[in-house]
């Protein structure tokens, strides 16, 4: 004889619209506890194929299926049977169909599986020779268009989801393909209004640096949008001097020629200085970073950090160059002006 849970279960397949309705309802308010969790977990064969099939109706339904799937999707086991299961396929599906009324709840589940590996494999289509990157580039495209109301964007959080990709290899080289230039657009992003898109551009091109032995001609080649992204942040806020400009490039010298707030994430100055060093470890990358006066944007960026952990970060870039005549703890070679 059924349980009320395997009776609750079924209901979620019913052809009564009222009674789907309830039970999904249900389903989503259980997933909210961890004893429900566990519960629902018991019948995960079930519950899973049924929430991702009840995704595509109306919103009515649809949202409490994501919600419950967003819920369900932090426990390792649960994300793993649902990558299993092709939901990365179903989700991308249905958050680029016209009518969609979940966008936020959809990109909130890949952000969650792609926390595991497979999830990443899944979203990357490295099984398909043809589709390879195809979900990545919608959703690149989709991060980088402008969207209204920034507290509203439904796809800030995709910025999350190219940081969990970028830390495996194949997805940094997806980023880095220079014939589809999704790191270049991603890069445009990295003066974002919002914080957590600023937290995904940086952490996303920091992980993608880790490619600099192999793919450094990659990364110099848009060097115009990396240079600001990785450099503007460890800046400090101080406006440079007319000698030190000059022998920047202009998106950098008309940047800090002005006056600007400082970068306030010490995660975000960290990261962006985990990539110059990155970078500088190869000797192209150094002599890359000496023509555009970046050991003294560095230098007066040190002057002004309080921060242990960002000092820290400065001071391994500084031991890289500093036998090109230059070290964090120098006196500035010329002065700022205030």
């Amino acid at each position: 004889m059924a349980t009320e849970l395997e009776e609750l279960v079924g209901f979620l397949s019913s052809s009564s619209p009222p009674v789907k309705k309830a039970a999904v309802d249900i389903v989503r308010d259980l997933t909210g506890s961890d004893d429900g969790v566990l519960s629902l977990s018991k019948h995960a064969n079930v519950v899973l194929p049924s929430l991702s099939r009840l995704l595509s109706e109306n919103k009515e339904v649809s949202e409490p299926a994501a919600e419950a799937l967003v819920n369900l999707s932090p426990n390792s086991n649960l994300a793993a049977k649902m990558v299993e299961m092709g939901i990365i396929k179903i989700a991308m599906e249905v958050l680029y169909k016209l009518d969609t009324t979940i966008t936020h709840l959809l990109v909130m589940l890949l952000l969650n599986l792609t926390q595991l590996d497979a999830g990443i494999s899944s979203l990357l289509q490295t099984e398909d020779e043809k589709m390879q990157g195809l979900f990545v580039m919608k959703l690149v495209r989709s991060f980088c268009r402008p969207f209204g109301d920034a507290r509203d964007d439904p796809f800030d959080h995709v910025g999350s989801i190219l940081v969990n990709i970028s830390h495996k290899e194949a997805g940094r080289k997806l980023l880095l393909d220079p014939k589809r230039g999704l790191l270049k657009q991603i890069l445009r992003q990295f003066d974002s209004i919002s914080p957590l898109r600023r937290k995904g551009v940086s952490g996303t091109v920091r992980n993608c640096c880790f490619q600099a032995k192999d793919q450094l001609l990659d990364l110099l080649s848009i060097s115009e949008f990396l240079w600001p992204a990785i450099l503007l942040p460890v800046a400090g806020s101080k406006v440079f001097s007319v000698h030190d400009t000059s022998k920047m490039p202009l998106e950098l010298s008309s940047a800090l020629s002005i006056e600007r707030e400082p970068w306030d994430d010490p995660e975000i100055r960290v990261q962006a200085l985990d990539a110059i060093y990155m970078i500088i470890l190869q000797d192209a990358g150094r002599r890359a970073f000496w023509s555009i006066n970046g050991p003294r944007i560095l230098q007066v960026g040190y002057e002004d950090e309080e921060d242990p952990k960002v000092m820290e970060a400065y001071e391994r870039v500084g031991a890289l160059v500093v036998h090109g005549g230059m070290s964090m703890a120098d006196e500035p070679s010329s002065e700022t002006s205030n």
